[in-house]
């Protein structure tokens, strides 16, 4: 299988800037969950183990939740030079034994059997073929190493993106993504064993107008207008004034598997 480099899409989202990225991860702290995101997904990942691997690390909010004093060597990567030098300060502050690689998911500078856990948080949808990224994964796994994905469902924050069409600023990440938490199990089940699943429970529940439309900006490469903008925000505030909040659904999903 020929290597798969970023999508066009996530490329001018992301290879320059972190900021997208920041926008989205805001309204994480609107969670209905008291446990946040991260929280719950460092809880479930067993990182006491010699060699970590995460793929697409972002700006490396993971380790924020995570002991690293438990791991011999952490590895984070990216495609994008702005989300590598956001890894590059964390590892001055907190990951000191860490390393940090600019490259594509779906082509690892690595030896094959170099890590006993690989992760890839909510990264495999701006692939334009995650099975090449899987099967990387496999690749530099050891035998019996586990592997922990999370993704999005098709139904995810289906009020934004709803908002999105009517203020006329659709998301291209929904059309454009080539595999949901709907498509994982199978092909997880291709180049691994023990696919597990779990969903994470909460909804959004927004009680300001401000990161809606923070998340709103953030899709495309267009400056959402003015009016836009206008738009969105009388939508939001009437659904504020008229529930209390602006509710969002989401429909978040964490798989595990193990390399045979």
């Amino acid at each position: 299988m020929e290597a798969s480099p970023p999508s066009e899409r996530a490329i001018s989202q992301y290879s320059t800037t972190s900021d997208n990225l920041a926008q989205r991860v805001a309204i994480l702290s609107y969670d209905t969950n008291p446990q946040p995101w991260y929280s719950w997904l460092s809880s479930r990942l067993n990182i006491a183990a010699n060699n970590i691997l995460e793929v697409g690390s972002g700006t490396g909010e993971l380790w924020r939740h995570l002991d690293s004093s438990l791991v011999k060597t952490i590895t984070l990567t990216d495609f994008s030079s702005a989300m590598c030098d956001k890894l590059r300060e964390l590892r001055l502050h907190a990951l000191t034994s860490s390393t940090v690689k600019q490259c594509d998911a779906a082509s690892l500078p690595f030896e094959d059997a170099t890590f006993d856990l690989v992760i890839a948080n909510h990264m495999l949808y701006h692939l334009d073929s995650p099975e090449a990224a899987l099967l990387e994964f496999s690749r530099v796994l050891r035998p019996g190493g586990r592997l922990w994905v999370s993704l999005n469902g098709r139904d995810h924050i289906a009020e934004l993106l709803e908002l999105g069409q009517a203020v006329g600023r659709p998301s291209p990440i929904l059309g454009a993504a080539r595999i949901t938490a709907e498509m994982a199990p199978g092909l997880l089940s291709k180049y691994f064993k023990d696919v597990a699943t779990e969903r994470f429970p909460g909804d959004f529940d927004v009680p300001v107008a401000e990161p809606v439309l923070g998340y709103l900006t953030s899709w495309g490469d267009e400056v959402m207008t003015e009016q836009q903008e206008a738009d969105a925000r009388a939508l939001v505030e009437k659904r504020i004034a008229e529930e209390g909040s602006f509710r969002v659904r989401k429909n978040m999903v964490l798989f595990s598997a193990v390399k045979a």
